[in-house]
């Protein structure tokens, strides 16, 4: 009888012990998960992706979830701020919507697990070297990146006898560097001279862009976070002096361009969040889980194709 109740104090104590630890949140029965989103900057694609993360999340987890969104304004030094709080208050995962994002929340911990979301190459954002498509330790995620010969080759489509093209670009973005080497090194390999067009912040690029559109008969904008939110001020500056854009997303070429080889940022958010559900349920560990990526799409803005005087070559779908 005494190892009877014995064994019976033992249950109730590894029990008791057990609920109140963070370590037992494996059992969904009495689980409640914090996620931490922080988002670089308010525009359509960042918006759509952390929209995707919070429904596929929610569809997946319910109310045994909550999620806390944080948008930094454009401010790197607010991204830290922002994942530093989600640290302190020990979240069970961050979700880094967009590279600095993701920077800010790698400096910050090696415990939490870590989800990026509208990052083109994760081996450049964060130093490292990817090994099967696999970052490592407590970071994966997905990634917006569509390929760059094909974005740069989408310029030669519409005007094959172009002979100079800019390419403008936030020069604080390392994900903008890297696709500028890229298609740079694939126009300049057809016999199309390229120039560099960087700005610094939203607060020159009036200014950066006026000056491409004197130098080049076509521009074309990476996957730039500081060039998607201010792209109806491009737009302004291209329509008047009647140069083309092409963008490496939609929501960019919607605001000021022609033409994209575009991703779904939205379904990029789905699969983020089913990833991140994956984890907390205990179904995947961070460590070994793939960069996933998102099938790409040509797509064309009928308005601004008009307004360049441009012909739409085959196999591209009209922007919505």
């Amino acid at each position: 009888m005494k190892k009877i109740i014995a064994t019976i104090l033992m249950t109730v104590i590894i029990m008791t012990a057990c609920f109140s630890a963070t370590g037992c949140k494996n059992n969904n029965s009495t689980t409640k998960f914090t996620v931490g989103v922080c988002q670089l900057t308010q525009h359509a694609a960042l918006d759509q992706a952390t929209q995707g993360f919070v429904d596929a999340l929610k569809a997946e987890l319910g109310d045994s979830v909550e999620i806390e969104i944080q948008n930094a304004s454009g401010d790197t030094n607010v991204c830290n701020t922002i994942v530093g709080n989600f640290v302190s208050k020990g979240v069970d995962l961050i979700m880094a919507n967009a590279t600095p994002a993701l920077q800010a929340a790698y400096s910050a911990t090696t415990e939490i697990p870590i989800l990026g979301t509208s990052i083109t190459e994760y081996g450049v954002a964060l130093g490292t070297t990817l090994t099967n498509g696999v970052v490592g330790g407590n970071v994966s995620g997905t990634s917006d990146l569509a390929p760059l010969d094909e974005q740069a080759d989408m310029i030669l489509e519409f005007m094959p006898d172009v002979t100079t093209v800019g390419i403008v670009y936030c020069s604080a973005e390392a994900n903008s560097a890297y696709q500028v080497a890229e298609v740079k090194k694939h126009l300049e390999s057809k016999g199309v001279t390229v120039k560099e067009f960087p700005f610094a912040d939203s607060n020159d690029i009036s200014a950066v862009v006026t000056a491409a559109c004197a130098e080049c008969e076509a521009l074309y904008i990476p996957t730039d976070n500081t060039a998607a939110s201010c792209a109806e001020t491009i737009g302004n500056v291209v329509r008047e002096l009647k140069v083309p854009v092409f963008a490496g997303e939609e929501n960019t070429a919607k605001g000021c361009g022609v033409a994209s080889l575009t991703i779904s940022y939205y379904d990029l958010g789905v699969t983020t969040g089913k990833m991140a559900a994956k984890i907390l349920k205990g179904e995947a560990d961070v460590s070994t889980m793939k960069v996933e990526y998102a099938p790409a799409t040509k797509k064309y803005n009928k308005e601004m194709c008009e307004a360049m005087g441009l012909t739409v070559p085959a196999g591209y779908e009209e922007m919505n």
